[in-house]
């Protein structure tokens, strides 16, 4: 009678494995949700639709992008750790909400435990930006105006734990100057005030800066990237500018939740690196400011683990932290 049981249950095991390898194959043949943490009409939303759009062409099943904004993408997040490990949902990832979040405030998710990586798909520079009126023309004499008045200058973020707070945080430091911190619900609401002159600066995503830029209304100094942004290759780097080391760059990526099958995640991780090659998808991304790249689930988690030391190193030796 034990043999037998053991038989049972290894018969069990292999056509449970044989079905499984079969839905991978079969995968997807349903509806997928595509889970983004910010509002709808928003950058990554836009991003998702463009990238959802192109998965749709090549599975003839609808990819559908489900919002589930708030606490600064946090609720996106835990929402999406808790959907089945099936293949059937994933997330849009940012640095905000995946990196920079938990390093702020506590939350009830960690990507290292709850997410599997598939892709890192597009990256954008942030842009350093003045009022026209500020009687400054480059990084130089920004920083030089800063340390004529400490405490006086200040810059504006798109909230705490967004890539321009830590831009900013990262300037302060490598610059030596004190300025006073100014965070708003949204990177609009911020670059329409440097634009009016309530604040002095602030390192704004790319695309709204680069809209703003037309206006004549504010001054673009330099980019966050470590080399020239390629759709503003006229403005200089913060290290062209003498800040030696200074490199923030925004970024966003593909995670399913954990637990999904490895098959699973190598075809969706084919499918998004043959999505992000096409020309299309390359100038669809391109006018949100935002560079298409890929990589292995292996490199993504990587750069992330990467990315989470870093600014980890910078909100420890600034004393960052998010008020209740």
């Amino acid at each position: 009678m034990k043999f037998t049981g053991r038989l049972i249950s290894a018969s069990v095991i292999a056509c449970s494995a044989i079905g499984g390898s079969a839905n991978a194959q079969d995968y997807p043949n349903k509806l997928v949700r595509f889970i983004v943490t910010y509002p709808a009409g928003g950058s990554s939303d836009v991003m998702a639709r463009i990238i959802g759009h192109k998965l749709t062409e090549y599975w003839g099943q609808v990819v559908l992008v489900d919002s589930r904004p708030g606490a600064d993408g946090s609720i996106g997040m835990e929402y999406a750790a808790r959907q089945p490990a099936d293949g059937y949902t994933f997330l849009l990832g940012n640095f905000g909400p995946v990196v920079a979040k938990p390093l702020l405030a506590k939350v009830s998710y960690d990507w290292q435990k709850d997410f599997a990586p598939v892709s890192r798909i597009t990256n954008s520079a942030n842009i350093l930006v003045v009022p026209a009126t500020l009687p400054v023309k480059n990084t130089r004499e920004l920083i030089a105006l800063a340390k004529r008045h400490p405490g006086e200058l200040s810059y504006g973020t798109s909230g705490p734990g967004s890539m321009s707070h830590f831009a900013g945080e990262m300037f302060k430091r490598l610059a030596e100057v004190n300025m006073i911190t100014v965070p708003y619900k949204g990177n609009a609401l911020a670059i329409t005030d440097v634009m009016g002159g309530q604040i002095t600066t602030m390192f704004s995503d790319a695309l709204p800066a680069m809209q703003a830029m037309k206006t004549g209304k504010l001054r673009a100094l330099a980019v966050t990237s470590e080399k020239r942004w390629p759709f503003t290759p006229e403005l200089p780097t913060l290290a062209e500018e003498g800040i030696k080391g200074f490199a923030a760059v925004n970024w966003w990526g593909i995670l399913f939740p954990a637990g999904v099958p490895r098959t699973i995640i190598e075809k969706v991780n084919a499918d998004l690196v043959k999505a992000l090659a096409t020309q299309d998808v390359k100038n669809k991304l391109a006018e949100l400011g935002v560079e298409a790249v890929s990589s292995t689930p292996e490199q993504f988690g990587q750069f992330m683990a990467s990315e989470t030391a870093r600014w980890g190193k910078l909100v420890k030796e600034a004393n960052l932290r998010v008020e209740p």
